[in-house]
C-alpha cells in the first residue's frame, strides 16, 4: 500500500483555503501515483462530492477548479454556481479566484479527465492542460498558468467542510489537572475482577498507519512524564510492526507496574494476503501467540509451530479489542478494508471480546481541534467522522473515542494526557464486562494459573 502525499507546500495550502470556510482537503488522487489517466481520475474521484483539482507546471503555477457537485461520468453538463477556477503563482500574491460566466455550465460530465471548458485536464490522457479562456470563464493566461501547458503533477482533493464548532459539546470531559490525576489513580488502582487475572489485557488493530504503536509510546510517555518510544513506530506504507508485541507500562522509570497490557500487531492492509491474518487474529484473541512472535507472510501459526503456546488460560487470552483508526482516513476507508474490519468485528463478537474504536490524528483531521485540543468534542466534523465510523462498522457511538497521540512534541500536554487515560479507563471497563461474562470456577482458574505459572504443564 503506497503512502500518498500532497504536493502543496505548507504556504500554497493554506492560500488554496483561503478561498473557502472552514474546510479541509483530503487528497484523492495523485497522477504521479496513479496514472495521468481519465480512468484513473474517475476509479478515485467519481461520487466523493465536492472536489477541488490542483495542476502543477514547471513554471511554478498551482492551478485549477473547484466543483461542489459529483464527477459522475453522466456526460451532461453541469452547472454550479459555486464552482470557480484559480491560480496561485510563484510569488507572494493573493490566489486569482475567477467565478464561473452566469448562465453557462462549469464544466461537462465526461468520463474523460475534468473538462471545465476554458481548463480541459488530462486531454487524451496526456500530462498536459488545454487552456479556451472564455468558455464558461474569463482569465489571462499568464496569470491562470503563465502559459505554460504541460503538467509536472496532478492531483483531486476531496473538501469537507468542518462545520465550525458546537455550543455545547457532545460530549462532557474536563482536560484540568484534577481529572488526570483522578484518572490515573483510578487506572493503576485498577482490579480484574477475576481473582486469577492479573492484567487486563488489550489488542490493538487497525490498519498501517493508524497509530498502534503511537497509542502505546504515547500511554506509557504520560505515565512516564516524558516522551517514550518503547514500540517502534512510523509512517511507512507497510506494515512497521512485523511481531506480535505485548507491552507493559510503570508509573514513573521505576514505579509501579500497570494492570494493563497492550498489545500490538501487525497493520491491516487492504490485500487480502496481506497485512494481519485473521487466522493469526484468533490465535491472538486466545492466547495462544509468544509475544515477540515474528508474523509469516506465506501461512499463520499452525499449532505444532515455534510460537504457539498450547496450554492457556485467562490470563493469556485478550479481554478488550480496540480498533485505531486514523480520523483523517475515514471517508476514504476502502471496501476492502471495511469489508475485512466487519469480518474482523463479527469473529470478535462471536469470541464475545468487548470492543472500542480510537479516532487517532484528531488535530491533523480538524484544524479547529489543532488549534485548541480542548475543542475536539466541540468540533462537528470530528463528531461527523465519529457518526461516519460508528455508522460504517457497526459500533455503538458510545465506543467511539477521540485521541491526539504524541507525534512531534517534546513535552507532555494535559488536553492530550487526558484523553488518552480516558480511553484507557474504558478499555479497562469494557475488559471488566468480558470478565463479567466468563462463567468459570474462582479454585478451579487459580488452580490452573498456579499451574501454568510454575511449568509443570508444558508450553
Amino acid at each position: 500500500m503506497t503512502v500518498v502525499t500532497s504536493s502543496l507546500s505548507e504556504d500554497q495550502e493554506k492560500k488554496l483555503l483561503s478561498l473557502f470556510g472552514h474546510v479541509r482537503l483530503h487528497l484523492l488522487y495523485k497522477a504521479s501515483v496513479h496514472g495521468f489517466t481519465a480512468e484513473a481520475f474517475h476509479d478515485r474521484c467519481d461520487i466523493q462530492g465536492p472536489t477541488l483539482v490542483a495542476a502543477y507546471n514547471k513554471a511554478g503555477f498551482v492551478f485549477g477548479a473547484y466543483t461542489s457537485k459529483d464527477f459522475a461520468q453522466s456526460e451532461e453538463a453541469v452547472t454550479d454556481e459555486e464552482a470557480f477556477l484559480y491560480s496561485i503563482g510563484a510569488g507572494g500574491q493573493r490566489p486569482l479566484r475567477v467565478a464561473c460566466n452566469n448562465g453557462q455550465s462549469a464544466f461537462t460530465d465526461e468520463p474523460t479527465g475534468p473538462n471545465f471548458g476554458a481548463l480541459v485536464f488530462l486531454p487524451e490522457d496526456k500530462p498536459e492542460i488545454q487552456s479556451n479562456p472564455g468558455t464558461g470563464f474569463n482569465f489571462q493566461p499568464a496569470e491562470m498558468h503563465g502559459t505554460d501547458l504541460a503538467l509536472t503533477e496532478f492531483e483531486v482533493y476531496r473538501v469537507e467542510g468542518l462545520g465550525g464548532l458546537l455550543t455545547k459539546p457532545w460530549r462532557n470531559v474536563q482536560c484540568t489537572a484534577e481529572r488526570k490525576q483522578q484518572l490515573m489513580k483510578t487506572i493503576q488502582d485498577y482490579k480484574p475482577d477475576i481473582r486469577a487475572v492479573s492484567q487486563a489485557k488489550v489488542l490493538l488493530v487497525g490498519p498501517v498507519g493508524a497509530g498502534k504503536s503511537s497509542f502505546f509510546n504515547s500511554i506509557n510517555s504520560a505515565f512516564r512524564g516524558h516522551m517514550t518510544s518503547q514500540a517502534i513506530s512510523g509512517t511507512a506504507g507497510k506494515s512497521v510492526t512485523t511481531q506480535f508485541r505485548t507491552f507493559s507500562i510503570k508509573a514513573g522509570k521505576s514505579g509501579k507496574t500497570l494492570p494493563l497490557v497492550l498489545c500490538d500487531t501487525m497493520g491491516l492492509e487492504d490485500n487480502a494476503e496481506s497485512g494481519l491474518d485473521m487466522e493469526d487474529l484468533v490465535n491472538i484473541y486466545k492466547g495462544h501467540v509468544q509475544d515477540r512472535y515474528q508474523f509469516s507472510s506465506s501461512a499463520p501459526l499452525q499449532a505444532d509451530a515455534p510460537g504457539y503456546k498450547k496450554h492457556v488460560n485467562l490470563n493469556d487470552m485478550i479481554h478488550c479489542v480496540v480498533y485505531v483508526i486514523d480520523t483523517c482516513k475515514v471517508s476514504v476507508l476502502s471496501d476492502k478494508m471495511l469489508e475485512k474490519l466487519a469480518a474482523i468485528r463479527k469473529k470478535t463478537n462471536q469470541l464475545g471480546i468487548p470492543q472500542i474504536l480510537l479516532m487517532t490524528k484528531v488535530d491533523e483531521a480538524c484544524p479547529l481541534v489543532a488549534e485548541d485540543l480542548k475543542n475536539v468534542y466541540h468540533s462537528i466534523y470530528i463528531q461527523r467522522k465519529a457518526q461516519e465510523l460508528s455508522a460504517s462498522l457497526g459500533i455503538p457511538l458510545t465506543c467511539v473515542l477521540p485521541v491526539k497521540n504524541y507525534s512531534q512534541e517534546l513535552d507532555l500536554d494535559l488536553s492530550t494526557d487526558v484523553l488518552l487515560f480516558s480511553a484507557v479507563q474504558q478499555m479497562l471497563n469494557y475488559a471488566d464486562s468480558f470478565f463479567e461474562n466468563q462463567v468459570v470456577d474462582e479454585q478451579e482458574v487459580d488452580d490452573q494459573a498456579e499451574l501454568y505459572t510454575s511449568g509443570k504443564i508444558g508450553t
